[in-house]
């Protein structure tokens, strides 16, 4: 599978969950980082836990496979998961306006939420 189709999966297993604001960026022309990052908010530090969990999970039992690495704060609003390709960023509202990630890779390419949903169809639980 190749990056754009498992970046789109990551943000349908997010949509599934009731994730907000779900975005992804195309950073490959920008940087060597990785190719995609997912974006998404959670309401409440247990919504942005279980985001992440729940994402590790459904990405272990489809795809077999397991982050590279995961980070999160001491107060667990910003979880972060790293599959290499992909970059999975799970933040509380509140810290998504204050890092504005968006922002900041302002000149990576924006796929549009049209373009994910129709590309990770088939991984939607409804």
């Amino acid at each position: 599978m190749d990056s754009y189709k498992f970046a789109c999966a990551i943000a349908q297993f997010l949509d599934d969950k009731l994730g907000k604001d779900i975005k992804i960026l195309n950073i490959s022309n920008v940087s060597s980082l990785a190719d995609y990052f997912v974006i998404v908010s959670g309401d409440s530090t247990p919504q942005v836990k279980a985001l992440m969990e729940n994402t590790k999970e459904k990405v272990k039992q489809k795809f077999s496979r397991l982050p590279l690495r995961t980070e999160n704060d001491s107060k667990n609003r910003w979880n972060l998961l790293d599959y290499g390709d992909v970059v999975v960023h799970i933040l509380h509202k509140e810290e998504r306006e204050t890092y504005a990630i968006e922002k900041f890779w302002s000149h990576a390419f924006s796929i549009s939420e049209d373009d994910w949903r129709k590309e990770s169809q088939e991984f939607s639980q409804y």
